[in-house]
């Protein structure tokens, strides 16, 4: 017989006599209540939800797109080295430009006295005037374009020019920086415009200013690979992303005003909110990310519904909807609402998936815009063709 049983089973008897066991009700929660409870798209339109017209022309794939402040017009740009100006309600392109390589990025002047277009081919910024105006805006992109005697180049303060100013033959002005340029903005009072070269090092951002044909070079360092660069459409701030990070520089007090941290993938895209306090960045690594400046240097939101790596990202100027583009050839339209309230957080509903590219080469959605007044949407695709979805 075991020596210790008695003992073992009277303080067995005393365990259960002094600390007699509670029973623990078990919480049952329905997992549907722990979801938030979102609007229904239907609740939530006018967004782009058909395809209404094919702008079809280039040969190739459509790098880039941008339209007309005014809505009537779309300006698209090729692999194929043509510039297309495309009325929008009829679908019918009035003029073509050749620039003798590819367009990777299109922009108009936000001056609307001057109706000037920008485009990036190779390592060359160009200034075109696009005639969309009568005699006095083409007599007013006339005289900004023109050059002082015989030309120039501006140079930062450098011993050697940072990128030269020449007329363009056919009309407008050529900007030659050393390093290919990638992206083109503008400020919104139209007459600083940036370019960004990713391969251009301590020369990656390069500032240009209309009034007095001169560039500058505001950054002596750039920690990291530049990739994007937007200017703030109310604050004197200026965004600059590069792979993992994008950085908000106070242009007044010429400071390092924010660090946004993006995630595991390389940033390919940016967009800022009209209102200035949001940001939108999309990464190779499939997911689309939103900042709230006012909150905190990580994504308030990151959001992964494509299934390929991001290429391009659109806030509309008035109405709440937002939209991303990818190489999986479809474009997400969100909307996404902005409260006057700090304390409330935005709302964002994905509301529409549009379907219209065939991915071709591994390219599917290369860029994305929308029009300035309707709830329409703009989408460039690496088959060849621009696309207009209405609601």
């Amino acid at each position: 017989m075991y020596s210790d049983f008695i003992k073992e089973q009277f303080e067995r008897c005393l365990d259960l006599y002094l600390c007699p066991r509670v029973r623990k009700k078990r919480l049952h929660v329905n997992p549907q209540s722990l979801v938030p409870k979102l609007p229904k798209p239907q609740d939530l339109q006018p967004f782009p939800t058909r395809l209404a017209i094919r702008f079809s022309g280039h040969v190739g794939k459509v790098r880039c797109l941008a339209p007309h402040p005014g809505g009537q017009w779309l300006a698209t740009g090729g692999q194929d080295g043509s510039l297309r100006l495309w009325e929008v309600t009829t679908g019918r392109c009035t003029r073509t430009w050749q620039l003798g390589g590819p367009v990777a990025s299109l922009a108009w002047c936000p001056n609307a006295a001057l109706q000037l277009l920008s485009a990036a081919v190779g390592s060359t910024v160009v200034l075109l005037p696009s005639g969309l105006g009568g005699p006095d805006v083409e007599a007013a992109a006339a005289a900004a374009l023109e050059l002082p005697g015989g030309g120039g180049a501006a140079n930062g303060g450098d011993a050697s020019p940072l990128a030269a100013w020449a007329a363009r033959e056919g009309g407008g002005v050529e900007i030659a920086a050393r390093h290919p340029v990638t992206h083109v903005c503008w400020h919104g009072r139209g007459d600083y415009f940036a370019s960004v070269a990713p391969t251009g090092a301590t020369q990656s951002v390069l500032v240009h200013q209309l009034s007095k044909r001169a560039t500058q070079n505001p950054f002596r360092k750039n920690r990291g690979r530049v990739t994007r660069a937007a200017f703030h459409p109310v604050k004197p701030f200026f965004f600059v992303a590069t792979q993992n990070h994008v950085r908000v520089y106070n242009l007044a007090k010429q400071a390092l005003a924010k660090k946004l941290i993006g995630g595991s993938g390389a940033i390919t895209c940016l967009a800022v909110h009209p209102g200035g306090d949001h940001v939108l960045v999309g990464s190779d690594d499939k997911r689309l990310a939103w900042y709230d400046l006012d909150l905190s240097a990580t994504p308030y939101k990151a959001l992964r519904y494509h299934t390929q790596p991001l290429r391009g990202v659109a806030f509309h100027p008035s109405y709440p909807l937002f939209a991303s583009a990818a190489d999986d050839g479809t474009t997400h339209v969100f909307h996404g609402r902005v409260y006057a309230d700090l304390l409330t957080n935005p709302l964002i509903v994905p509301v529409k998936v549009l379907r219209g590219h065939a991915v071709t080469d591994h390219a599917g959605v290369l860029d994305v815009a929308f029009h300035p007044t309707q709830p329409w949407v703009f989408t460039a695709g690496g088959d060849g063709e621009a696309l207009l979805w209405c609601n």
